[in-house]
């Protein structure tokens, strides 16, 4: 196939191009043609294709997005104050104090995680590291919100292992603790599993990078892996068979890790930055090349030339197009001074990183790209990387909505125990169901304490890690997201993501700062899916601001359906708190006979998309819990002084199959029984099963309840003592009795045995 120059371009303006194959629209083909001012080369064809394709444009999503800048919380408000890089940039950063910066972001890896289940997740824990790390900061923590399938579905059974392998294989080979996550089962995610991941990273104010390329004659340095033919496609329809039939069928569009070579490129990075070699970095991920040049280039100061003969290449015979495309793994792109690029080159030989200068820093306005050469891109970079089709896809509330909303979980519509035993067998229901069963034998494939760092991870409500070991200053994260309340009502749902993370977070004794999100849901050719899509995002705003915690950056992830049938939508809400001594943290286990045991906020009949409901009766109907981010807040404030000032030793959010699975959770957790009293007048099953926001479960020292009480009510917090950490059993007095031995039995194994 002969070679398709700018110059052979605008010799063939009839020339019959690929652009529907590659997933552009006939007026985005004729859009691209207007702003050239002809018709597109196929390396041009296939840049634009990539960039402008769902993944990397937001083109659909982005008209909503923008609420998240609209509303950011005012100065003046910690979360405020605190934001040092905000969206836009690879990762949001953060100011925690004492000079310390912390950056952190979740992304998805939906789509590749399905088709190869290994490589698409651990792929997916490298290019968020590496997100973090382009930003100046060493990576020290991740996290993995996952969605399944039905636990008991045959492919639930290939998805999983392979997933939480690769999770686990590239996390611990690079050194990372894993923290926390979530692990939810449900069939609409049959098709389309979540695998959302998140990264931490902490460095000095004076330390932060951004992706820019500026200052004519500065080089473009690639260094990293080698350039293969893996993952052509990752973010596209993109496949080398466009470009030239007589290749093999397709490369591959799952990419492949290397957690070794990209840990030697973190020590390499984190060694070029201390010597301060770089003006400007970013890493490659999706859409390879063409992102990294076209988004340098944008946010620099003028335009690029690039020969992409000095790419280094494991396969030799890959085209123009497929390089640029190229996904390949374990890459980062930083512009160097010409006076350093001498020892930028000599610390990644000492890494055994394989570096080339493959261009430099033009005073132009153009991206040129230049193959044997030959000239086969020339376009404006911010055409390609910033200014693609904005969508307003057309919204509506979908007309099953409200019968949907009106199928409430009365006592009337599902069958409510009204005996002690039928509570009792219930709560064991709930209790062994995947959801809230125990993850271990996920979790226990995760180093989770490996740089020794950790705090509190997994079975906390939130994951917490020291970053200064003299003064103990640390930071806490927590994912969180109910797809099940965001399908009764998206703005409400959203709102409850952020508001359980945001608890999370507090009832560890960290202050909540900053959000990330990851936004997964349908296709939004779909009305119904936009609807959602729109409700969600401008809850999740109005929640921010109201809340003060701003949206630093996050993903979206859309088409998550098979066929006509779309997963529930599910914001998974990422939450950063800093706490100013980890050794005041407060965890969940219940650890010391004779503590008294408190109920924070208030409790109602509110049971819709709820644990018990799903559990039980298989139903999804009626309102999810309300929310009341002031009452939030307040909760919020007390659990933080509370954990400060040594008044409570134990504390847990209720979320999840309420009050009796948090009282499982943390009587198991610290090997403790507990006693306790229903409250004059109110229903025993409510108690124990509602899923009311704003409560917490604390345990407070015998010799501090007079201090938290007097706390509470000068504040006007709800508390009402509840029971106290006694025994080898959980008693709910004038109800049921259950031992240790036999919540254990309920909640561990489960796992373990679906997948048998």
């Amino acid at each position: 196939m002969s070679l398709d120059t700018v110059k052979n371009a605008e010799q063939t303006p009839d020339a019959a191009q690929p652009w529907a194959e590659l997933g552009l629209k006939e007026d985005e083909y004729a859009r691209i043609r207007e702003i050239l001012g002809r018709r597109p080369t196929g390396a041009e064809l296939a840049m634009y294709s990539v960039m402008w394709s769902e993944h990397c444009s937001y083109k659909s999503s982005k008209v909503h997005l923008k609420q998240f800048g609209q509303k950011k919380p005012a100065a003046g408000t910690p979360g405020a104050d605190a934001m040092l890089v905000g969206i836009g940039e690879n990762a949001g950063v953060v100011d925690v104090g004492q000079g310390y910066a912390v950056t952190f972001k979740v992304e998805s890896h939906n789509h590749p995680s399905y088709i190869e289940p290994y490589q698409g997740a651990a792929t997916g824990i490298g290019g968020i590291v590496r997100d973090i790390l382009a930003m100046g900061a060493r990576p020290v923590a991740v996290m993995d919100p996952l969605r399944f399938g039905a636990a008991d579905h045959p492919d639930t059974r290939r998805v999983l292992p392979g997933i939480v392998a690769g999770i686990g294989g590239y996390g611990n080979c690079l050194g990372l603790p894993n923290i926390g996550g979530e692990v939810v089962f449900d069939s609409c995610y049959q098709g389309n599993p979540l695998v959302n991941a998140l990264c931490v990273g902490v460095m000095k104010h004076e330390d932060i990078h951004l992706a820019q390329a500026s200052g004519a004659g500065n080089k473009v340095v690639l260094y990293g892996a080698r350039t293969g033919g893996d993952g052509i496609g990752g973010v596209s329809v993109l496949a080398s068979e466009t470009f030239d039939d007589t290749k093999p069928a397709k490369r591959p569009a799952v990419q492949v890790g290397d957690p070794f070579q990209e840990k030697l490129l973190i020590e390499c990075t984190l060694e070029i930055f201390r010597e301060k070699l770089v003006k400007g970095i970013q890493d490659l991920g999706g859409a390879g090349l063409s992102c990294a040049t076209s988004e340098l280039a944008s946010a620099g100061s003028g335009g690029m030339r690039i020969d992409l003969d000095t790419v280094h290449l494991r396969d030799h015979t890959l085209s123009p197009e497929e390089i640029l495309m190229s996904e390949s793994q374990e890459r980062m792109c930083a512009i160097v001074e010409p006076d350093k690029v001498a020892r930028f080159l000599e610390i990644c030989e000492k890494w055994d990183v394989i570096a080339n200068v493959i261009g430099e820093v033009t005073d132009g306005e153009r991206l040129e790209i230049f193959w044997h050469g030959e000239l086969v891109v020339d376009v404006p970079p911010r055409t390609v990387a910033h200014e693609g089709p904005t969508y307003e896809r057309p919204y509506a509330r979908p007309s099953w909505q409200d019968a949907l909303q009106a199928d409430a979980p009365t006592a009337e519509r599902l069958a409510r125990p009204t005996t002690g035993e039928g509570l009792k067998a219930d709560l064991l229901k709930v209790a062994s169901h995947p959801n809230q069963a125990s993850k271990s034998w996920i979790t226990d494939q995760y180093d989770r304490y490996v740089l020794g760092n950790t705090v509190l991870s997994v079975g906390e409500d939130s994951g917490m890690i020291r970053i200064d070991e003299e003064t103990n200053l640390g930071v806490s994260v927590a994912t969180d997201g109910n797809g099940r309340y965001a399908k009764l009502d998206p703005y409400t749902g959203a709102q409850l993501a952020l508001a359980e993370a945001y608890r999370n977070v507090a009832a560890g004794g960290a202050k909540p700062l900053a959000v990330s999100d990851c936004l997964n849901f349908g296709s939004p050719e779909d009305p119904d899916v936009m609807w959602q899509f729109a409700e969600a995002t401008r809850g999740l705003a109005d929640a921010c601001l109201t809340l003060g915690t701003p949206v630093t950056g996050g993903n979206v992830s859309l088409y998550n359906q098979t066929g006509e049938v779309a997963i529930h939508p599910t914001p998974v809400v990422a939450v950063l708190g800093v706490i100013d001594d980890v050794t005041r943290r407060t965890p969940v286990a219940f650890a010391e006979e004779g503590q008294l045991l408190y109920l924070l906020g208030d409790t109602a009949d509110e049971l819709g998309g709820s644990a018990w409901s799903q559990v039980v009766h298989d139903h999804l109907g009626g309102l999810p819990p309300k929310v009341d981010l002031e009452r939030e807040r307040l909760l919020g404030e007390i659990l933080i002084s509370a954990s400060r000032d040594g008044m409570i030793d134990a504390a847990h959010d209720l979320s999840d199959g309420g009050l009796g699975q948090a009282l499982v959770e943390s009587c198991l957790k610290g090997g403790h029984g507990a006693r306790i009293v229903v409250p004059e007048g109110m229903d025993p099953f409510v108690l124990l099963f509602s899923e009311s926001a704003g409560r917490a479960v604390v345990a407070v020292p015998r010799s501090e309840e007079l201090r938290f009480n007097d706390m509470c009510t000068a504040r006007g917090l709800p508390a009402a003592r509840i029971g106290v950490v006694d025994g080898d059993s959980l008693d709910v007095q004038g109800q049921f009795t259950v031992s240790l031995a036999e919540l254990k039995d309920a909640h561990t194994g489960v796992i373990e045995a679906l997948l048998a």
